[in-house]
């Protein structure tokens, strides 16, 4: 399990002028790249949860297109990234099998909105992740995470697959790239941001 901060990181603690703090969930099916979403953003040494994987799981874990996969996540991953002098994003990635379903449920309290990590291989597992971030009435945006040999689509193929609402951003990105996993967090606080001032505007 790796948990421990390097004592070498410049950046663990945080500037004396962040007044917001905001939490977002990096959430998806099993071996989708969350854990690398996380770990590609996080300016400080991401706490992981990662534990080898046993024959236990063989029935239950699907893992077609990363056969290759030793570890997954028990518990949660964690990073941090600062947007400004004043505010702060908390990255929280939860783990993937549906039978920490209680555990998606508890990690929304407090959270602005989710990223969804999608695989077109296997586009169905994203629908139990959803319905769980509806129910608790938590927006978000989908990033199709772009695995090697794994087929293309075009946007609208994939927004019907997944019965996506119009104003639900849809972007592809790669979980292992700093930038390209940046513009899948900017849509999200795009539209998070889009919806605050809408609502804004209702009450005045």
């Amino acid at each position: 399990m790796d948990s421990a901060l390097a004592s070498d990181d410049k950046a663990v603690y945080l500037p004396h002028t962040v007044r917001v703090a905001a939490k977002i969930l990096v959430v998806g099916h099993f071996a989708v790249g969350k854990t690398t979403y996380v770990g590609s953003l996080s300016e400080i040494r991401p706490l992981r949860t990662e534990e080898t994987m046993t024959q236990a799981g063989a029935l239950t874990d699907d893992l077609r297109g990363t056969e290759d996969k030793t570890t997954t996540t028990v518990a949660m991953d964690f990073g941090r990234l600062t947007l400004s002098e004043s505010l702060v994003l908390y990255l929280f990635g939860a783990p993937g099998q549906q039978r920490f379903t209680r555990l998606w449920r508890d990690m929304t309290n407090g959270a602005l909105g989710a990223l969804v990590l999608a695989d077109t291989r296997r586009l169905e597992q994203s629908f139990p992740v959803m319905a769980v971030l509806e129910e608790h009435g938590l927006p978000y945006a989908v990033a199709v995470n772009q695995f090697e040999g794994s087929p293309r689509f075009a946007e609208p193929e994939v927004r019907e697959a997944l019965d996506l609402l119009p104003e639900t951003p849809l972007v592809t990105c790669d979980a292992r790239d700093r930038i390209s996993s940046t513009h899948a967090l900017i849509a999200l606080v795009q539209y998070l941001q889009a919806r605050q001032t809408r609502s804004s505007q209702e009450i005045v």
